[in-house]
């Protein structure tokens, strides 16, 4: 559907309203009225955008996946710096990004993955598509460290960076439960030991069968 900028402004305004509520209350605590009048639009004009919640929903994780994957980018940028640095970069920026104070703060992972999951299949798999990228930037970044001599060898980068996700993300929802950073803060320390392993140290992260 191709719109006029005022009608691509209309749309973006929403999906905007819509992530500050989500963000707060949830996608099933977010009623249609509640998001409307937030939006200050009209149910009709709504539907002439998303044909459902459904379908706000997968727009709204999509452009919130693109956003992460953007600043992810601007993070792990090759030219600023070593891969180590870069990934200690990304990886406090979860706790003190000076425009949110902090990844963790705004992460719709932490908020809805358990949410969709049961919900709706379509938002599922946009939320887990978005996962797994960041998971293999993540993996890539690894790589680049250990090209550039900035991390040591040790676990297979895929799996490491799996693991590294895991724990924030657990962090993080403790985090958010405690309403204290702590968790945080404790996996920067584990993720540091993490990437200065032993060279010697088993290469897989994989449970043993």
């Amino acid at each position: 559907m191709k719109l006029t900028k005022k009608a691509e402004a209309t749309r973006q305004h929403i999906l905007d309203a819509g992530h500050a509520l989500v963000l707060r209350q949830g996608f099933v605590g977010v009623g249609l009225q509640t998001l409307l009048t937030a939006c200050g639009v009209p149910k009709g004009s709504f539907y002439h955008y998303f044909p459902s919640k459904e379908a706000f929903g997968c727009a709204l994780l999509e452009q919130y996946v693109a956003d992460y994957g953007q600043r992810l980018d601007a993070l792990l940028a090759v030219d600023t710096g070593s891969g180590h640095e870069r990934l200690m970069r990304y990886w406090q920026a979860w706790l003190d990004a000076p425009e949110s104070g902090g990844w963790a703060e705004d992460c719709l992972v932490v908020k809805l993955a358990a949410e969709v999951a049961d919900l709706s299949e379509d938002m599922r798999r946009v939320l887990d598509d978005g996962v797994t990228a960041l998971v293999a930037r993540i993996a890539a970044s690894v790589r680049e460290g250990r090209a550039d001599g900035s991390l040591p060898p040790g676990a297979e980068p895929q799996a490491l960076a799996q693991v590294l996700y895991q724990m924030w993300l657990g962090a993080a929802l403790l985090a958010k439960l405690g309403r204290d950073k702590t968790p945080l803060h404790q996996a920067l320390a584990a993720t540091r030991q993490l990437l200065a392993c032993n060279p010697q140290a088993p290469a897989s992260l994989s449970p043993t069968p």
